[in-house]
C-alpha cells in the first residue's frame, strides 16, 4: 500500500461525512451530494475501480456513490453493446466511463470531467498503486482470479456473489484475504437486511427450541434472460451457433481461464449463467443468498456439512446451457441439523422442536406471536448488524474492521451449493465431506471436481 493511500485512510477516519446508505446510484447526481461543505476533497477520498460493466454493475456501482469515494477507472473486455438484461440493455466499459464522468462533472465549474480511465485488461487496474478498492462484478468464472490479483496488489475488494466457481479456488481466495490483511465484502446483501438478522438471532437464541431442519428454497430453471423487449429486439438465447466475434469485444479476455470455444451469442451477456464453464445456474446464483442465511442461523459460518445425501437434479444436457433446471439435496451437519436445498423458492425456514421461523426478502413469519415478538436480551446473542451492505464495505476500508460478509464466510456458504452440484452430477445418494480438510474422504472422482482445468496462462 502506498503512503498516499495510508494518508488518505488516516484522513478519512476523522474527516468522513455520512455515506449513502443504499446500493444504487442515479444517472445524474445532485451537486450537493458530490461537492460543497463537508465533502471530502478528491485527494483524500478512497480511490476505486469497477471491473465488469454489465447489468449487475448497474446497481452495484452505487457502492462507490459514497461521498468518501472517487472512481478512477472501469474495466470490461466489451467496449459497448446491446444484450444486457433488466434495465440495462446497453453495457460495456464505455457507457460506464461516460456515466462515472457525468457523476463528477458536477464538481467542476465548467461542468465537464474526464478523469475516469477505461481498460480491457483488469491487470492494468491491479497494477495501479493509486487505487485503493475494487468492485468485481464479472461472470462467476472471473471472480477469484480478478479478486486475487487485486488483493495481492494491496487493494480491498467487493466481489459479487457467488464468491467462486469451485471450492478449491474459493479456499485460495479466502486464505489470501487473511494473508494480505485485506478488507473483503461478498455481495450477499441479505446479511445487511434486518429481517434476516432478526430471524437468525431468534434461532441462535433458542426461541424455536432445538434446531433440527432448515429449508433453503431457491429459484429453478434457466431461460433466455435477455428478453427481446430488454435488448433492442434481439433474443440472444436463440442464437446458439458460432458467429464472428463482435467488434469491440476482446473475446479471449472474456473467456479468460474458461475452456476455449468459438463465440456463441447464447453464451454471452446474462446467459453465461446457464453454462457450467462459467457458472452453476440458479443454484450458484442464489447459493450466495439463502444458504448463506441458513449458515448464519445455524452458527456454521466457519464450517460446513459432513455429508450430502439424496441429491437429484434435472440438467439441460446440451453444449450451450447445461446447468441444473431442477435440484434437491440434503446437507447433514455434525450437530445433527439437516439443511435442505431445492428449487422450491420461498426463502429460508428454520424448524425446531418448539416452533419455526420463516424469512424471505421483506418479511418474516413465525409459528407463534410469542416467537415473533420475542425480545433479544442484552446478555443474549446479538449478531453483526449492518444496515447497508455498501456502507459496511466503505466503513471497513476506513476502520479495517471485518465486513458482515467476509471471504471466509462467503466461501463456506457457496461451498454448500458447489457440493450439491457435484453430488447431483455424479448421481451420488450419499457423499461424505470433511469440512476441515475440504475433501471427500473416500471418493477421488468427486475430489477431482473440487477444481476445474484452466487455460494455462490463466492459472491461479
Amino acid at each position: 500500500m502506498s503512503n498516499k493511500s495510508l494518508s488518505r485512510r488516516g484522513f478519512l477516519k476523522v474527516s468522513a461525512v455520512a455515506a449513502v446508505g443504499t446500493i444504487g446510484f442515479p444517472a445524474v447526481v445532485p451537486a450537493s451530494a458530490l461537492g460543497g461543505a463537508g465533502r471530502v476533497s478528491p485527494s483524500n477520498r478512497i480511490t476505486a475501480a469497477v471491473i465488469g460493466c454489465g447489468s449487475q454493475c448497474n446497481g452495484d456501482v452505487g457502492i462507490f456513490a459514497d461521498p468518501r469515494c472517487q472512481v478512477l477507472a472501469v474495466c470490461d473486455p466489451n467496449k459497448e453493446s446491446v444484450g444486457y438484461m433488466g434495465l440495462l440493455p446497453i453495457g460495456g466499459r464505455e457507457p460506464f466511463r461516460r456515466r462515472i464522468n457525468s457523476w463528477y462533472a458536477h464538481e467542476k465549474r465548467d461542468g465537464t470531467y474526464k478523469g475516469c480511465d477505461a481498460y480491457i485488461d483488469y491487470r492494468e487496474i491491479a497494477s495501479r498503486d493509486d487505487i485503493d478498492a475494487v468492485l468485481v462484478c464479472t461472470p462467476d468464472h472471473w471472480h477469484v482470479p480478478i479478486s486475487l490479483a487485486c488483493i495481492e496488489s494491496g487493494k480491498d475488494v467487493y466481489c459479487e456473489k457467488p464468491l467462486s466457481l469451485t471450492i478449491s479456488e474459493g479456499r485460495v481466495l479466502a486464505d489470501a484475504v487473511k494473508q494480505y490483511g485485506r478488507i473483503f465484502q461478498v455481495g450477499s446483501q441479505q446479511r445487511s437486511s434486518a429481517e434476516f438478522r432478526r430471524a437468525c438471532e431468534l434461532v441462535r437464541n433458542g426461541r424455536i427450541g432445538k434446531l433440527h431442519t432448515v429449508r433453503a428454497g431457491l429459484p429453478g430453471g434457466c431461460s433466455d434472460c435477455c428478453n427481446p423487449q430488454w435488448t433492442g429486439g434481439v433474443s440472444w438465447g436463440t442464437k446458439r451457433k458460432p458467429e464472428p466475434v463482435p467488434e469491440g469485444l476482446d473475446y479471449n479476455m472474456w473467456l479468460g481461464c474458461a475452456p476455449e470455444r468459438p463465440y456463441i451469442p447464447a453464451l454471452s451477456h446474462a446467459n453465461w449463467r446457464w453454462n457450467l464453464d462459467y457458472s452453476g445456474g440458479q443454484l450458484t446464483d442464489w447459493g450466495g443468498h439463502h444458504p448463506d442465511i441458513a449458515q448464519w442461523g445455524m452458527d456454521t459460518e466457519d464450517t460446513g456439512p459432513i455429508a450430502i445425501r439424496n441429491a437429484c437434479g434435472k440438467f439441460k444436457h446440451d453444449d450451450i446451457w447445461n446447468t441444473a433446471r431442477e435440484y434437491y439435496f440434503e446437507c447433514e451437519y455434525a450437530n445433527g441439523v439437516v439443511l435442505i436445498v431445492d428449487n422450491s423458492g420461498g426463502g429460508v425456514q428454520f424448524i425446531g422442536d418448539h416452533g419455526w421461523v420463516h424469512v424471505n426478502r421483506g418479511w418474516m413469519k413465525c409459528s407463534s406471536d410469542e416467537i415473533f415478538r420475542s425480545r433479544i436480551g442484552d446478555d443474549e446473542i446479538h449478531l453483526y448488524e449492518s444496515q447497508s451492505h455498501a456502507k459496511n464495505f466503505i466503513d471497513g476500508i476506513i476502520t479495517r474492521k471485518e465486513t458482515i460478509a467476509p471471504a471466509e464466510t462467503g466461501h463456506r456458504s457457496i461451498s454448500i451449493v458447489h457440493l450439491g452440484n457435484i453430488a447431483m452430477q455424479l448421481e451420488r445418494s450419499y457423499l461424505k465431506w470433511d469440512p476441515d480438510k475440504e475433501i471427500f474422504p473416500d471418493d477421488e472422482e468427486a475430489n477431482r471436481m473440487l477444481s476445474r482445468p484452466k487455460r494455462q496462462w490463466w492459472r491461479i
